[in-house]
This record gives C-alpha cells, sequence and structure tokens, in this order.
C-alpha cells in the first residue's frame, strides 16, 4: 500500500466504513492503532539516544517523556569507554544491594515507577548507588509524534495498510461490529491488520535482527 497521511487515512476511514466520525472520533482510533503497534513489534527506525547523569548517593534516573522500551544503558567514562548496565528486576537489585547506602559503580539496571519525588511516573533504578556523579547514555525505543498531529509518520510512508487497518478495527469495535452482519466485515478487518503486523514484525524483529549482538531481543525468523 502506497504512504498515506493523515487526511488520506481519515478519508479511507469513512470510505471503509460509510460512517461519518467526528474529527475526535477518527483521532482517537489512529492513535489506539499507532499504540497497538508500537507496543507490538520493536522497530530500529524507532530508537533514541539520550545522554545523561547519574548523580552521586542517588540510585534514580528519570526517562525521557517519549520513553517507550529500554535497548540498553551504558556508563560512558571521561576517554568515551562503554560499559554496559545489565537489566535486571527491581527485585534482584534489591536483594543484591539491601542497603542503598551501598555505593559504588553501577552494574545494573531496572525500570522503576512511581515515585512521587520525581516529576515523571516513569525513571530508572541503578545499583549499587553511585559512588560519585556518571555519564550514561540510554538507548530506547521511544513512541514517535502521532500521524495525528504531525500529518505524516514513518508508520503511514512505510506500513500504511497496518495503520488503516488497525484504524479500521478500532473504528468497528466503537460501532458494535460483532453483528451478525458485521462480523465477517470485521473479521477480515482482523485479519488484514494481523497480515500487515506480521510483515512489520518480519522487518523489525526478522530482518533487522539478524546480526544482533545483544542477547534478550525479539528475534524472528526470516523466510
Amino acid at each position: 500500500m502506497a504512504a498515506m497521511t493523515y487526511a488520506q487515512l481519515t478519508t479511507a476511514l469513512a470510505d471503509y466504513t460509510e460512517q461519518s466520525f467526528t474529527n475526535t472520533q477518527l483521532a482517537t482510533f489512529v492513535q489506539q492503532a499507532e499504540e497497538r503497534i508500537y507496543n507490538t513489534v520493536q522497530l530500529p527506525d524507532l530508537r533514541r539516544n539520550m545522554s545523561g547523569i547519574v548523580q552521586q548517593n542517588n540510585p534514580y534516573l528519570e526517562a525521557p517523556t517519549d520513553f517507550l522500551a529500554a535497548f540498553s544503558l551504558a556508563i560512558v567514562d571521561s576517554v568515551g569507554t562503554y560499559t554496559y548496565l545489565l537489566n535486571k528486576d527491581v527485585n534482584f537489585l534489591r536483594e543484591m544491594y539491601p542497603s542503598p547506602t551501598t555505593t559504588g559503580t553501577p552494574r545494573y539496571y531496572a525500570i522503576f515507577g512511581g515515585r512521587s519525588d520525581l516529576a515523571k511516573y516513569l525513571s530508572f533504578m541503578v545499583a549499587p548507588t553511585p559512588n560519585i556523579d556518571y555519564t550514561v547514555e540510554l538507548h530506547y525505543f521511544y513512541y514517535p509524534e502521532s500521524i495525528v498531529t504531525a500529518s505524516t509518520s514513518w508508520l503511514g510512508d512505510n506500513f500504511s495498510s497496518a495503520l488503516l487497518y488497525g484504524a479500521l478495527v478500532e473504528a468497528y469495535t466503537y460501532m458494535k461490529g460483532g453483528s451478525d452482519t458485521d462480523k465477517p466485515i470485521m473479521d477480515n478487518y482482523v485479519k488484514r491488520y494481523e497480515d500487515a503486523l506480521a510483515l512489520i514484525k518480519g522487518l523489525g524483529d526478522g530482518k533487522d535482527r539478524q546480526d544482533a549482538y545483544r542477547n534478550g531481543q525479539v528475534r524472528y525468523p526470516v523466510k
């Protein structure tokens, strides 16, 4: 399917469903489809780097506002040498270093949320607690700006079929498309969406992972 802008996408939604939706409803259908896709497949095109500081005696590092999932977290020394931290659960960090006053060069990190004293909900916890300030680099998957507000997007340019059929599934769910008359249409849209998603996973979790070194990545065999 050819590249699709948001205007073309909303026109297609109206044409396929033969319904008139409000702008708010259309935006909701599309954003729900985007969220579903971004949480289903890890696309290398949707990675970012962020440099920051883990401060002395503070084991927490705020996550960026567009954070989706972590790829790696590394300490970078003054000559540019990278030392990658191992991703563990918070309970592992707590058991390994029961006292937050135990300091040293961080070796592990975990995704940690819910601290009321942080401006953002999501943060990272490192262990042991830093004994000095360390420069770190976070490589992460992010939520790109929605096609709703940007007019175009990576998904719209490269996998418009997934975006269209994902939005159609959301629209038909809103329209209560489970009736005997509408169910075959709904089932067809779900099948088309799943087929389009399989193509993305073949790229993001398959072809783009063939020479990946890091263990633990989602990786699908390429046929």
